[in-house]
This record gives structure tokens, C-alpha cells and sequence, in this order.
């Protein structure tokens, strides 16, 4: 009888917890013997994942933590290195997180061990110079996004399209009114979803202004509500102290977490360009981004970042779909002006671009990196 096959696979937080955990679902599906074990979730212990180590260990965000727990982390990642060298599995899979994995997958690929990192860092973007260590470390990367793909091949870069797991999890057409049952929330007004962030800075940079948008926005549009998710308690207290100082008298409804939820529900989304970009635009939701940095980092970006665009669905498209208000252009004047347009014209001719865009993405992304490291195992 062959062995049981051993998958090492390191997943450093949340997301990539679920992520992880779909693709260890469909390898146990082809392989019902397989062995899992590494850094793992809640999520992946569920499916049987043997954890070397909590993946509390690397769920640390700041500089200030990350200095703090570095020692630990390094010696987790040692004590990971000196396991898998001794006890070599079949395959090695990093799930994001790839300051920790990318240099994991590096040694462990020199010891002859095969590697897959499963998201690839925003290399396209910023650092570019980073795609020769990744090509080094890995056998393959799998990766959401096609400009993705494209821009390894460019490097002659093992890189595999999989297709984005959020395209599947969301319908390609979302129910409204159901949302709005749910949510409770009247269904005959029209409403702005107001998404300020998830990060203490993006909080205190964007609130203000998008509060202030918001005020201007009551007298162009008096119908207008206004649905306000934050991510956890702190970033509503966060959030309300603003609220308190800049808006006081503005009417809002708050939800704890639910950002899909108010998206779908709304008519149109004003939020900070990140993920939720691209969530908006799989929810066929018109959408205004806006970010702000402090000046120095602002000054810094404009050096390191070497794409056209920001948000997600610009990136996709290869062009300017949704407007991208960044810096001194996302002010309260120029964001009213962008929802107005939103909220007063035709969008029918943007929804169907998502919806292609949505389509595009929407490849069974589990079921796809599941194959890819099928193939690399050769079983």
C-alpha cells in the first residue's frame, strides 16, 4: 500500500483560515488519507489539520506587535523549518500571509521540498523587485486575479489563475429586498452604504470626510439614508467619537460587521479603497473610492506603487469603471459630486461590466487550487 500522502500547509489568520480550509476540503476529497498539519485555524483543526502551532502565533498586525512578538514568531518559524526538514511532507502550501510563508517555502524548497503559495502578495503593485524571491521559493503560486497571472508570466514565474473565492460565495445576482427585510430598513428609500475601513488609520483619516460628505449629501438628496458598517467594537467607538464631533445631528444606521450586507442593501457604496472595492463590485453595487495617507506615506506611495489604479474593479477592467478619489481629490465637495452622479443617473451599462468581471473571476477558485496542487503531487 503507497503512503498516505503529508500536505504541510501554514495559514497566519483569519482569512486564510477559510481559505485554507476550502482548499484542505477538496484534497481530502481526492486524497481521504491525506495528512494535514502546520499552522492552522479553527477552520482547518475542524477538518482534521494536525496544528504544529496555534495560528494565534502569527496573527499580529502593527509595527509595534510585530516587533514585540518577533522573537516568538522566529522561533516558530525554526522549530517549523527544523519539523518539516526532518519530517518531509509531499507538499508544502503557504496561504497568504506571505512575510512569514515566502521565506519558509524558500528553505524548504531548497531542502527539495515541493512548495505552493496560495494568494500572491500584491507584487504587481509595490516592490516589485520581491518576484525573484517568490520564484525562488515556490513551485507555484495561485492566484486570484488574471492581471496577477499576467504579470508573473512576465517573469517566467510558475503562476496559476485559480480565480477568486469571494466571486464564488457571492451570487451573481444578490437579493436586494431580501437584505433589506433582513436588515430591517425601510425598502422605499434610497440608501448610501458608508465604508470607512477596518484599520484604526483608515477610521481616522476617512470618517471625517466621508461624515462631512454625508452631511452635504442630506440637502442634494433629503431621501437619502445612510447604512454604516464597522468591523468590531472598537472601530464603532472609534467612529461615533468622530460621528459626535463632525455630524452629530446626522441620522445613520450602524451594523456590527455585515459590510455585504449593507453593500447589497444599498443603492450606491461611498468606501476605502481596499477589499471592499472588489466585494462592492461583486455585489453590482456603483461604488466611490477614497483614500487618504498621511503626507509623508502619500509622498512614499506615489514613488513605490506602479500601478495606474488603486481599487480592484479599475484593475480588473484596465481601466478607470468606478472614480478613485486619493488624497488632496477626496474631499466632501468632490465625493457629494460622485454619489450625486451615482444616485441620479443610469447605472444598468456599469452593473453588466461587473457582472462580466464577476463572471470572469467566478471559477470554482477551491476546486481550482485543489487541481493545481494535484498536479505538482503527481498522485
Amino acid at each position: 500500500m503507497p503512503k498516505p500522502i503529508r500536505i504541510g500547509i501554514v495559514a497566519g489568520e483569519t482569512s486564510g483560515d477559510i481559505l485554507a480550509a476550502g482548499l484542505v476540503r477538496e484534497l481530502q476529497a481526492r486524497y481521504p488519507d491525506a495528512q494535514f498539519e502546520g499552522i492552522a485555524g479553527p477552520g482547518m483543526q475542524a477538518l482534521g489539520v494536525k496544528a504544529l502551532f496555534e495560528m494565534e502565533e502569527l496573527s499580529v498586525m502593527g509595527i509595534s506587535e510585530v516587533l514585540g512578538r518577533l522573537p516568538r514568531i522566529l522561533q516558530v518559524r525554526r522549530e517549523l523549518l527544523r519539523h518539516f526538514i526532518a519530517n518531509p511532507p509531499d507538499i508544502f502550501i503557504g496561504v497568504d500571509a506571505p512575510d512569514f510563508n515566502i521565506g519558509v517555502e524558500l528553505k524548504l524548497r531548497r531542502a527539495g521540498i515541493k512548495t505552493v503559495h496560495y494568494v500572491s502578495p500584491s507584487v504587481w503593485a509595490w516592490r516589485q523587485s520581491r518576484i525573484h524571491k517568490i520564484k525562488a521559493a515556490t513551485d507555484m503560486v495561485l492566484a486570484f486575479l488574471p492581471f496577477e497571472k499576467a504579470f508573473y508570466d512576465r517573469f517566467d514565474a510558475p503562476c496559476r489563475f485559480v480565480g477568486h473565492t469571494m466571486a464564488d460565495a457571492i451570487p451573481l445576482e444578490p437579493d436586494q429586498a431580501a437584505v433589506r427585510k433582513e436588515l430591517g430598513i425601510d425598502p422605499s428609500r434610497r440608501w448610501l452604504a458608508v465604508l470607512p475601513g477596518s484599520r484604526t488609520a483608515e477610521v481616522g483619516f476617512m470618517a471625517p470626510v466621508f461624515l462631512e460628505a454625508c452631511k452635504h449629501l442630506t440637502v442634494h438628496c433629503p431621501d437619502l439614508g445612510f447604512i454604516v458598517p464597522l468591523v468590531n467594537q472598537k472601530r464603532r467607538e472609534q467612529f461615533l467619537a468622530i460621528k459626535a464631533e463632525v455630524a452629530p445631528d446626522l441620522n445613520m444606521v450602524f451594523l456590527d460587521g455585515q459590510g455585504r450586507e449593507a453593500m447589497i442593501a444599498a443603492d450606491v457604496v461611498m468606501l476605502a479603497s481596499g477589499t471592499a472595492a472588489l466585494e462592492a463590485m461583486l455585489v453590482k453595487k456603483p461604488m466611490v473610492v477614497g483614500y487618504k495617507l498621511k503626507p509623508f506615506s502619500y509622498w512614499l506611495a506615489q514613488w513605490l506603487v506602479k500601478t495606474d489604479y488603486v481599487s480592484l474593479p479599475n484593475l480588473l477592467a484596465d481601466k478607470m469603471l468606478v472614480p478613485e478619489l486619493i488624497q488632496h481629490e477626496c474631499t466632501p465637495c468632490n465625493l457629494v459630486d460622485e454619489v450625486s452622479k451615482l444616485l441620479d443617473n443610469d447605472n444598468s451599462e456599469l452593473i453588466a461590466t461587473f457582472t462580466r468581471l464577476h463572471k470572469k473571476i467566478r471559477c470554482n477558485a477551491d476546486v481550482q487550487a485543489a487541481d493545481a496542487v494535484a498536479e505538482l503531487l503527481g498522485r
